[in-house]
């Protein structure tokens, strides 16, 4: 491979990193009158997805982040009438975090957002070859270990 094409991969690597951090952080109405950072609706979507039964030990832990940074980004969502708190009928000591009716409406048209966002890239990979997806995962892979060895 040529010099010049390990540059322009690198480049337009680093663009694509950009504009993922771009779109992460631009707010977006989702069939809300407020607008909800990507932050605040992927822990919408992680809510939704677990069946709404996710106490705030549950969502630290799937996260990854400390229960006090997840306590701070529900009382966001809270404020804008996305999410309610309630003891779990199983264990009255402990409190889940439901969606409201208002949260399930931003949660179903993130996930609507998603199918149409990512429909495009399903299309497209389908119509690899098996050879050509192999070496896409191996790339993919690779990026992300060498992101997290980046991090250390």
């Amino acid at each position: 491979m040529k010099e010049s094409n390990i540059h322009i991969i690198t480049e337009q690597f680093y663009q694509l990193a950009k504009l993922a951090n771009k779109l992460e952080k631009t707010p977006r109405r989702f069939g809300t009158d407020e607008p909800l950072t990507g932050t605040e609706i992927h822990l919408l979507e992680l809510i939704g997805d677990n069946d709404e039964c996710l106490s705030v030990t549950d969502l630290s832990r799937l996260l990854g982040i400390t229960k006090g940074a997840v306590s701070q980004n529900l009382k966001r969502v809270e404020n804008k009438g996305l999410i309610f708190k309630e003891e779990d009928p199983e264990n009255l000591s402990r409190l889940i975090v439901r969606l409201t009716f208002k949260g399930k409406t931003a949660y179903f048209a993130h996930k609507h957002w998603h199918e149409t966002m990512d429909g495009g890239f399903k299309e497209y990979f389908l119509g690899l070859n098996q050879d050509k997806l192999d070496f896409l995962i191996e790339f993919m892979n690779k990026v992300d270990n060498f992101m997290k060895k980046a991090m250390q």
